[in-house]
């Protein structure tokens, strides 16, 4: 399996803000914002896991909490994935 990425990275570092295509994005309503939950989880386990440079790189860029960041994000993903196996086994 080759996982060589043909992205043109250094044209994509290039590009502006207002170059990037996000017409297919909706907009983020105040809607979206009274809904929207910060969601932690109140217990984690020590593990060791090798992660991209730059994903690490950002979450470290949002603050002091990258770690218990990287753990809510893990832990809305698996949600997303069983609600996601549970509605096919329900069709």
């Amino acid at each position: 399996m080759n996982n060589t990425s043909r992205t043109d990275w250094a044209r994509i570092d290039a590009m502006t803000d207002d170059e990037i295509d996000t017409s297919d994005i909706p907009p983020l309503t105040d809607e979206f914002f009274a809904k929207a939950k910060l969601r932690m989880p109140s217990s984690l386990a020590t593990v060791a896991i090798h992660v991209d440079p730059e994903t690490l790189a950002w979450f470290q860029l949002q603050g002091e909490q990258a770690e218990q960041h990287m753990a809510a994000a893990l832990r809305i993903y698996a949600e997303a994935q069983k609600n996601a196996a549970s509605m096919r086994q329900s069709a």
